[in-house]
């Protein structure tokens, strides 16, 4: 049994991603009879309250006040403070107790807050997607598809155990449940259920447009198009007026439980790019993406580019997509089940548990 704590965030501004992965692998931890704990900043939009919900033990850190951190890192901001004070902050819960492993998943830290807390813990794991910044870890798992080792070779110390590409993609156990029905209910193509899943916040509004955009187009009259927002959305109530007043019947659910269930019985997800790309993949929905974030413009590009998805630019691109999704559907279904089959969570542990045992 192993002690383990996760320093990770949610907010409005850096989305619930980083959170959802890491209460993934937590749960599969715990079940494996570790002892898991949270650390997280008081942010806006935070999801301590579902952490906790969960059965975890989060400790937490005060909302920051500094607007404009002093950090050279493209994503300082997210940390709300210095990394120099939230290594402290962090390393004020560590000395309590020696834990095992710290696992860290946040584009805001680097090497610089790592050095700082190495000696509070005997092994450091290291989450990341960018591939844009030093870090010093005994392990890094990045689950971006197409992600190589060479990227990382002048990033992370010689030793580091590299976890690479979407096989690592960190899924809830229902994901793989649900994978070879999913798989098997697309060989018939049809276009009757459109998920819409825009993130937790969808700070832009983008579901209201999309909404919008599939009322102009030329469905059965019993189509059914599922909206899916984050309780932290602030604008429920005008997804909740735009969908009453569709053409279609359009349910919107908050804070949804079964998410895998719901995806398996979509024809089509219309969505943001982000770490929902892998739930999508698993279960073979085909998928038209949104980039809503800077971060997620390289990796999508490498997906649209092999027809595993179909990344728009604007929500105007959306009815001929729709119009023409028999031509691509299929396609995009068989490509993206193959990149990821939602046992990474188990590929992490058991990557993590055999070091450990050497």
């Amino acid at each position: 049994m192993f002690k383990i704590i996760i320093r990770v965030d949610a907010s409005l501004k850096m989305g619930i991603g980083h959170v959802m992965r890491c209460l993934s692998l937590a749960e599969q931890l715990t079940i494996n009879g570790n002892i898991v704990e949270f650390i997280c900043r008081n942010h806006n939009g935070n999801l301590i309250e579902q952490i906790i919900s969960k059965g975890f033990v989060v400790k937490i850190l005060e909302m920051p006040f500094v607007k404009e951190p002093d950090d050279k890192l493209q994503h300082a901001k997210w940390l709300g403070v210095s990394q120099k004070k939230d290594a402290q902050d962090t390393i004020n819960f560590l000395k309590e107790t020696l834990y095992d492993l710290l696992i860290v998943d946040h584009y805001g830290i680097d090497i610089e807050w790592e050095n700082k807390v190495n000696d509070y813990t005997k092994s450091l794991f290291v989450i990341d997607d960018l591939a844009d910044r030093a870090h010093n870890c005994n392990f890094l798992l990045d689950q971006t598809y197409g992600k190589s080792e060479e990227i990382y070779k002048k990033l992370v110390p010689e030793k580091c155990e590299l976890m690479l590409g979407s096989k690592y993609a960190m899924l809830r156990p229902e994901f793989s449940y649900w994978r070879q029905s999913s798989i098997k209910r697309r060989k018939n193509i049809n276009l009757n259920n459109i998920l819409i899943t825009m993130g937790g916040n969808d700070p832009k509004n983008y579901t209201t447009e999309i909404i919008k955009k599939i009322d102009c187009c030329q469905l059965a009259w019993d189509t059914k198009i599922t909206v899916i927002m984050g309780p932290n959305s602030l604008n429920i109530d005008s997804v909740k007026t735009i969908a009453a007043a569709s053409r279609y019947n359009v349910e919107v659910l908050i804070n949804v439980v079964d998410m895998a269930e719901i995806m398996a019985n979509a024809d089509l997800s219309i969505g943001a790019s982000g770490s929902s790309t892998w739930e999508r993949c698993c279960l073979g929905l085909p998928a038209i993406q949104i980039c809503v974030a800077t971060n997620q413009e390289i990796s999508s590009k490498i997906l649209a580019s092999s027809n595993i998805i179909k990344l728009i630019n604007s929500v105007e691109e959306i009815p001929n997509l729709i119009s023409t999704f028999e031509n691509w559907g299929a396609d995009c279904s068989i490509k993206s089940a193959k990149i990821c089959n939602g046992l990474g969570t188990t590929k992490v542990i058991n990557t993590i548990l055999r070091k450990y045992d050497r």
